[in-house]
């Protein structure tokens, strides 16, 4: 077996593997990081419902999001320990493919949560926010904002990582449709022409990491004066960048999560907008899925429409626009997450 996967098993297994005797039903949760809010959420409510339906959960993660390998280690591990499914949030939706399909093989059910696989027909089921949908309700509310200046914007677009597709580009390419202009290769962030975007930069969805890109950005384009970013925590990031120049008060910036103190910086007029999704929902929902499974040999259905099990997405601001459904940073509070 390789090193990797003894290291794995040191670095990302956490407590819910102590649950494991005693139970007739494991399942494994492997998300991207530990430490991000969002997966730190999921985790909670999938270990909640495990609980409830007495299912023994081994929860994994990778070092940083990207960490690809790691995730791989999880997933044969989980098939080592004779578990009846994952839940999985793919760093690399393409590459990690093939030990899906081993898992699959071997009779798990996998779930994609949030970032569906590429194909997304390679995961027995995902359940996710529509992140397209995420993006675009940013980007109509950004528009409709600036109003007539929407034309003279000057877009910062701060992303997740290099690989293509993810998430991510669900979102960039939801934001950008969204604000009115017209997109390349949808599976793509990065090859559109509108002389409005300034330019893409990756912030691994993290608040260095989204400091570090507006910096870079800023460096090109001083006058940005919209900035879409992939998360919360990358909105931060790019906030405390534009602080440092005086520039804080006369940008607009617009996130995707949903997490309580990305619904707090709405409050204190650090983000604009948000779009939230619930984490919660996705791990609950993502564990009774395996619980069917194991007792039945029941897969879930996706919702009418769509190719996924949507989870649901609501606009938060405290500045309204019309023709954009939104609700406002109480109700966000009440709903968030972190």
């Amino acid at each position: 077996m390789r090193t990797l996967f003894a290291g794995a098993l040191a670095l990302t297994a956490l407590a819910g593997m102590a649950q494991a005797e005693g139970h007739e039903v494991s399942a494994c949760l492997i998300t991207k990081t530990d430490t991000n809010p969002f997966f730190v959420k999921m985790r909670e409510g999938a270990l909640a419902k495990a609980e409830e339906l007495g299912v023994a959960l081994s929860t994994y993660a990778g070092k940083v999001d990207g960490d690809h390998e790691t995730q791989v280690a999880a997933i044969e591990t989980c098939i080592a320990n004779g578990a009846k499914g994952i839940l999985l949030t793919a760093s690399d939706t393409s590459s990690i493919v093939p030990a899906v399909q081993q898992a699959r093989d071997a009779g798990l059910l996998v779930i994609a949560l949030d970032t569906p696989l590429s194909p997304i027909d390679a995961a027995d089921m995902t359940f996710a926010t529509d992140n397209f949908l995420a993006g675009e309700l940013i980007g109509q509310w950004a528009a409709a904002a600036l109003g007539d200046e929407a034309e003279n914007a000057k877009i910062a677009m701060l992303d997740l990582a290099v690989s293509q597709p993810t998430v991510g580009v669900l979102r960039d390419q939801g934001f950008l449709q969204g604000f009115g202009i017209e997109l390349g290769d949808p599976d793509r962030w990065g090859d559109e022409d509108d002389p409005r975007i300034v330019g893409n930069d990756v912030t691994q969805g993290n608040e260095e990491g989204g400091r570090r890109a507006m910096e870079n950005l800023l460096a090109q384009d001083p006058e940005i004066n919209v900035v879409y970013t992939i998360n919360e925590p990358a909105a931060a990031g790019a906030y405390e960048a534009l602080r440092a120049i005086g520039r804080e008060n006369d940008v607009l910036i617009v996130s995707v999560d949903g997490g309580c103190p990305g619904v707090q910086n709405i409050k204190d007029g650090v983000i604009g907008a948000t779009s939230q999704q619930y984490p919660l929902l996705m791990a609950s929902k993502g564990i009774e899925a395996i619980a069917a499974w194991a007792a039945d040999g029941t897969k879930p259905e996706a919702t009418d429409g769509k190719d996924f099990f949507d989870t649901g997405v609501a606009l938060v601001t405290d500045q309204p626009v019309d023709g954009v459904e939104s609700i406002d940073t109480d109700e966000g509070m009440e709903l968030c997450w972190g």
